[in-house]
């Protein structure tokens, strides 16, 4: 049963079975009310300081949860008026529900500025009337966000009203309820919006690691002539049968849209497996999507990305992995001779040997006295081993969340690169999205690749 979420923190002005007028004129009080506050008695009243405003709409109360914690995260960092919209709410009136409450920064060097979060519980599909819920409320002189968490509804005219009096809109893919169709349609958003409007996908912030480590395989100089050379490229993503296939193909388009592919051909298989043929000048790309079983990945999160290919006669291979599963097993803090690696795969056997090294600098600056406090020993008269690395066992758990690069170039060593992700939350990714103004061209092209490979399928 649908619950009610009220704000976590204390609310300034809470009203049940309103109208927009009535929170227009408490949102004036609250303003007003902190402006004479800050000023006293010996000072004019300071001008209001507002950079955006951002709209959250949550069709759930799992979603509400998400966009008001991340609305606080933001307003405390970054002076903006937030407005939370609930769809589809329990509601006894016929009216809806409002809440304002407000997060007040003091920076040292400036005047203090007030982050106003307005909720509001609307009765029915917030598409239906967003428009005139959200323009009176807008802020003028600054950029208009909309950030709509579940899937929107990209097929309705409501919707396409409501974005002719924002800047941007931000959804997230990876939480599409109909995956194929609701990508497509996103798709064609930009055709038929107006053309100021900004579009942005929180799943190609997620893709960001991807593609630089993609990228800086080609940086140098050397390297270069590969670009023209790729003749495969495989996908791995997490899930069952075909399942969510949009980051896979964002990935894809990516790569099609960067080096000029031209999508010729794509066939879907049973299991989730893909092949699309692009076409590269006077050669050839064959490019394979498949599902894979990983319960520590959500569903379309990227599991895997290969890539291969020869030019001026030398062959590569570069492969990306995204945290290789391997059983954990409990720190031990204490200096060790022997370095469990988490398996004899290549992530934990380079952590596990940086640990090693990193032990052996210790012991020898201090063997001396490490042996005498070890032992009672006389400093000299034995000595303790060298850490080594033991691959028979299961790597630490600080060698998680990572991504392993492997790299393989003609007859060479394979060269191993372990990267560690840095933690996800909505916030971080909102602001990165937020910080290009939601006006992302290589995504935009990308987008548009990825589209036209889906609907090949």
């Amino acid at each position: 049963m649908s619950t009610t979420v009220k704000p976590t923190s204390d609310p300034l002005w809470h009203g049940e079975d309103v109208t927009i007028s009535d929170v227009l004129d408490a949102l004036s009080q609250v303003r007003a009310k902190f402006a004479r506050d800050e000023a006293g008695d010996d000072e004019l009243v300071h001008p209001r300081n507002c950079v955006m405003t951002l709209i959250s709409v949550s069709p759930t109360e799992a979603h509400e949860q998400v966009a008001q914690r991340t609305t606080q995260m933001i307003g405390a960092q970054h002076p903006v008026q937030a407005i939370v919209i609930r769809e589809e709410a329990p509601l006894r009136g016929h009216r809806f529900d409002a809440w304002i409450t407000a997060e007040v920064q003091r920076p040292e060097m400036c005047c203090a500025s007030e982050c106003e979060i307005v909720t509001l519980h609307v009765r029915g599909a917030a598409a239906d009337h967003l428009a005139g819920l959200i323009d009176p409320l807008l802020v003028s002189g600054v950029p208009t966000y909309l950030w709509w968490l579940g899937t929107p509804p990209f097929g309705k005219r409501e919707l396409l009203d409501a974005l002719r009096v924002v800047d941007g809109l931000v959804v997230d893919s990876a939480g599409f309820d109909e995956p194929f169709k609701s990508f497509h349609r996103m798709a064609g958003l930009l055709k038929v919006a107006h053309h100021r409007l900004g579009l942005a996908d929180l799943q190609w912030s997620r893709l960001r690691p991807w593609r630089e480590t993609l990228a800086q395989f080609f940086t140098p100089l050397d390297r270069r002539p590969f670009l023209s050379g790729i003749s495969e490229v495989g996908v791995d993503y997490a899930g069952e049968a075909r399942g969510n296939r949009i980051a896979a193909a964002l990935m894809t388009g990516w790569m099609a849209g960067a080096l000029g592919w031209k999508l010729k051909r794509a066939t879907a298989g049973g299991g989730g497996v893909v092949v699309a043929h692009y076409e590269a000048g006077n050669r050839s790309v064959e490019v394979h999507f498949r599902s894979v079983q990983n319960d520590d990945l959500a569903a379309g999160e990227l599991s895997a990305v290969r890539m291969a290919g020869a030019s001026g006669g030398a062959t590569f291979r570069v492969s990306v992995q995204h945290d290789p599963e391997r059983k954990r097993i409990a720190p031990e803090p204490s200096y060790r001779t022997l370095h469990p690696s988490g398996g004899e795969d290549d992530a934990g056997i380079e952590l596990a040997e940086r640990r090693a090294e990193w032990h052996r600098d210790v012991l020898h600056e201090n063997i001396g006295s490490l042996h005498h406090t070890a032992t009672g020993d006389a400093p000299g008269e034995s000595r303790p081993r060298h850490p080594v690395v033991l691959t028979s066992e299961r790597r630490r758990p600080d060698s998680g969340r990572v991504l392993l690069t492997i790299i393989e170039i003609g007859e060479g060593a394979p060269l191993r690169h372990v990267q560690q992700l840095d933690p996800e939350d909505e916030a971080t990714l909102l602001l990165d999205l937020l910080s290009t103004g939601t006006h992302d061209e290589v995504y935009n092209r990308s987008l548009a690749a990825a589209s036209a490979l889906m609907e090949k399928l």
